[in-house]
């Protein structure tokens, strides 16, 4: 019965682990991407990524909308961006 329990906590410590290299891997290649950089203005962002396939509108005070892609969203306060967040797995294909 021990051997069991011990198969199966090596078991899914080597899962934790593969997740954890494919996190590291993943996050490697977002920082090759080029994101919309902060206080970058909508025009700016509108004429390097084109039109986004979603777009929130504004809430709270101060107003922050954001403008969801394929792989990424940019998130706004007034005219300027904010920051911009990859979407899960958008960079490794699995």
């Amino acid at each position: 019965m021990t051997r069991i329990v011990l198969a199966c906590m090596l078991a899914l410590k080597c899962l934790s682990v593969s997740a954890d290299v494919l996190l590291i891997e993943e996050i490697r290649q977002a920082e090759h991407m080029e994101l919309p950089k902060n206080a970058q203005s909508k025009a700016e962002v509108k004429a390097r990524y084109g039109a986004p396939v979603k777009i929130i509108a504004a809430v709270g005070d101060p107003p922050i909308s954001s403008w969801k892609y394929a792989n990424f969203t940019v998130y706004f306060e007034h005219e300027r961006v904010l920051f911009s967040v990859l979407h899960a797995g958008a960079v490794i294909e699995k």
